[in-house]
């Protein structure tokens, strides 16, 4: 895990996934992560042009990883997302998108997470959960 927000940010965006969708690291820390997304055409072919709602869920997975990496410790070892909801609230219009991930509880083996996904004027478009699975560096 690097130990500065530089090194996150830069392996962050050498992800082709992050570069294709147009997406940058902006925040960072132990259980908090802000990704935002610059739409473009190929993001932009939801419901009267909005953000597509698949984006909107990696979105939700992207961020929630970011935050979590922040909060590893040393013997923790991503096994992956065990579980990842969404609900829609309302169209992500507009040049930028925003999703903001908070871990709610990191635990030996889960880490549950809550992410808010804003567009360009700050409302509210989407709520997102997930549960991360990890496991422990035998001893």
């Amino acid at each position: 895990m690097p130990d500065d927000f530089a090194a996150l940010q830069q392996r962050f965006a050498a992800n082709v996934l992050h570069q294709q969708l147009g997406l940058t690291l902006e925040e960072a820390r132990n259980g908090y992560a802000r990704i935002a997304l610059a739409t473009n055409p190929v993001t932009l072919s939801g419901v009267g042009g909005s953000v597509h709602g698949g984006v909107l869920a990696a979105m939700v997975d992207i961020a929630m990883l970011q935050a979590l990496i922040a909060s590893l410790e040393p013997d923790d070892i991503p096994n992956g997302t065990a579980d990842l909801n969404i609900t829609y609230l309302r169209p992500a219009l507009g040049q930028r998108i925003v999703a903001e991930a908070t871990i709610l509880r990191k635990g030996r083996s889960l880490a549950v997470s809550e992410v808010s996904i804003s567009d360009s004027e700050g409302r509210l478009c989407a709520k997102g959960r997930t549960i991360y699975a990890l496991r422990q560096r035998a001893s």
